[in-house]
């Protein structure tokens, strides 16, 4: 039975090495990471295709296998983004403000570590190299829980890592795997609040439901996408096509992929077919309200487009495939109402060229990221500039959106005297 003190005591010893460890001392580390990935490879992808082959044999999804895979160029995207994280700045040690106050004193504000981070994840290898990469960019250590679908490729993963530490003298318990997949252990990590400072779980609204529930220890959640575009009358069409494409079909298996399109009626007679007709070349299937699927109906069949009619629940899915829902609205003021009616706070979008509509949807919706004449897709650590992530944050304490650097690391005062004693 997998020791879980044992790996937070661990985590928590590697945690007060890691803070005190200059920027150099972590770039080399990633660095050396990169390397042995591609050192590696080989291993790495072997194991993960018996993931995908037991993941076949069990039925998993195309999406889900999707998420799954590994292949050279994704694993040496992965090598790339190490090395891409070893060049950004370092936020450890940098000081978000600092002052003299009246008595003299100076008081500066200084990004530290968290400490220790829980991650608990499904499906993605990617996301194993993510996070190790920014929790030791940042100081951080993290144990590391991923699905049962996905443990070979895990294990190589962080064998690779855990090789590298060593290499560079670093603790290997900087980054540690739960390798047993009773999901036991998830309970019994949610209850690790005296080595585990917080927890990122990255997976369905039924692991995030029992991370609330079940932990003691702080909980980010997010990562559960349904993404909204909404096309106004004003809206380029040929660009809006390209758009609703990118966003849907780019890779329909992540948490910012396209769930759900919103169309003004003026438009709607002209730009669906033109929608349908893209769609289907990637075998996009439509599920569209009344009116919506009456448009889409009349052009299916010309255009090989799949159109079913929607069901009342399939504005609050979020698809992971490539599946869309399809709905018409009068209006910008409609949109809104919707959207806030089945968002998870994570991403929306709106086609327009009226910029006082897309200045009324933009302040009246709270979701972390909201995108004016632009892809869903583009709510990413990687495409923010912040080398990567560990999580996208729907919620509204400590951090929202993409959680790169910055958002692993909290603070503490620190005040300069010279004899001072309060009065």
């Amino acid at each position: 039975m997998t020791d879980l003190t044992s790996l937070g005591q661990a985590a928590k010893a590697a945690s007060h090495q890691l803070a005190l460890l200059t920027t150099a001392q972590k770039n080399e580390a990633l660095l050396t990471i990169a390397a042995t990935l591609e050192a590696r490879a080989a291993t790495i992808l072997a194991e993960n295709a018996l993931d995908i082959a037991d993941g076949r044999t069990q039925g998993l999804s195309d999406a889900l296998l999707d998420r799954l895979l590994l292949t050279e160029q994704r694993l040496a995207a992965l090598a790339a983004d190490a090395r891409r994280i070893a060049t950004l700045p370092d936020p450890v040690g940098s000081d978000i403000e600092s002052r003299v106050l009246p008595n003299g004193m100076r008081l500066a504000r200084r990004r530290i570590p968290i400490g220790v981070l829980g991650v608990i994840y499904e499906a993605r290898p990617n996301v194993t190299i993510d996070i190790a990469t920014l929790c030791l960019k940042t100081g951080n250590a993290v144990i590391l829980r991923g699905g049962r679908e996905t443990l070979r490729s895990n294990l190589a993963l962080v064998a690779a890592i855990q090789t590298a530490l060593n290499q560079v003298g670093l603790p290997t318990a900087s980054v540690q795997y739960i390798d047993n997949p009773d999901r036991a252990l998830v309970t019994q990590l949610l209850k690790l609040d005296q080595y585990v400072d917080m927890i990122i779980p990255r997976g369905g609204a039924a692991l995030h439901r029992l991370c609330k529930e079940e932990s003691v220890i702080p909980v980010i959640t997010g990562g559960i996408g349904i993404c909204h575009i909404f096309v106004d009358e004003s809206a380029d069409l040929e660009r809006a096509v390209d758009i609703v494409e990118n966003s849907k079909v780019q890779r329909p298996s992540v948490c910012n992929a396209l769930d759900t399109l919103l169309v003004h009626p003026a438009v709607a007679e002209q730009f669906l077919p033109m929608v349908a007709t893209r769609l289907a070349q990637s075998g996009v299937e439509l599920r569209a309200t009344s009116e919506a699927f009456d448009l889409l109906q009349q052009h299916a069949d010309a255009h090989n487009a799949r159109v079913i009619p929607a069901t009342a629940t399939d504005f609050d899915q979020e698809w992971l495939s490539l599946i869309l829902g399809v709905h018409l609205v009068a209006n910008v003021s409609e949109a809104i109402a919707f959207i806030q009616a089945h968002t998870t706070e994570h991403t929306e979008s709106i086609l327009t060229n009226n910029w006082a509509r897309a200045a009324k949807f933009v302040n009246a919706l709270s979701s972390a990221a909201v995108f004016v004449n632009a892809s869903t897709r583009f709510n990413d650590g990687g495409q923010f500039g912040l080398g990567a992530e560990v999580a996208v944050s729907t919620q509204k304490l400590h951090a929202r959106g993409p959680m790169g650097l910055e958002e692993l690391t909290t603070y503490k005062w620190i005040g300069y005297g010279d004899g001072h004693v309060r009065d």
